[in-house]
């Protein structure tokens, strides 16, 4: 049987990101849904105080081989979570993410100020800049499948051909769609990509 861990982005609610795409993948696989304790209008938990517990929760659920499918931010604690524990991580679905690459050549759109506004109690951490991960990610052998929208400002196109060059096994989809939630709102092509990508081994 399949097993999926489906990590959200900054939003924090995985059942709502990717409920959708979810329901159109096989009945058999299992599903387990993450939150970000904290963030958007989870309650903060007092376990998760930085970055790096929201990639130990991911990595205490690498105990047996799965498949890691992350949302932006979420794709970023999926990378670390799969630095650490190769082995155990099957295959990865990243959808819109920075990669935890320097996003300076890219001009992307800052989400920072608009999620202030909307979520004034999130911890300073979630703002923070982590490290550069572009060279240890050019030594992660997993089958990767990349989901990007042609238009997405806030990652752009050129991120996700950029991770496509870096990571070994990657394939790039790309969707005509200027959302940030290109994954959610496409749902049925995301799942079926999801599907022959686990299926074939990358």
């Amino acid at each position: 049987m399949t097993r999926i861990l489906l990590l959200p982005g900054v939003g924090a609610d995985g059942r709502a990101f990717w409920q959708p795409v979810a329901d159109r993948l096989p009945a058999d696989w299992q599903k387990i849904f993450f939150d970000w304790p904290g963030l958007g209008t989870i309650p903060p938990s007092p376990d998760v105080g930085s970055f790096d517990a929201l990639v130990g929760r991911i990595v205490a659920r690498l105990d047996e081989p799965c498949v890691l499918a992350a949302q932006s931010m979420g794709g970023v604690i999926a990378l670390r979570a799969a630095l650490q524990r190769p082995a155990s991580v099957s295959a990865l679905v990243l959808t819109a993410t920075s990669g935890g690459i320097d996003l300076t050549p890219f001009g992307v759109e800052d989400w920072r100020p608009s999620y202030r506004t909307t979520h004034p109690q999130a911890p300073a951490w979630v703002y923070e800049r982590g490290p550069d991960l572009s060279a240890a990610l050019a030594t992660l052998d997993i089958p990767t499948l990349l989901v990007w929208g042609t238009a997405d400002p806030i990652s752009p196109l050129a991120v996700g051909r950029h991770l496509a060059r870096l990571l070994p096994r990657a394939t790039l989809v790309e969707i005509d769609c200027d959302d940030h939630w290109v994954a959610r709102i496409h749902a049925d092509t995301v799942a079926a990509a999801i599907l022959r990508h686990v299926e074939s081994g990358g």
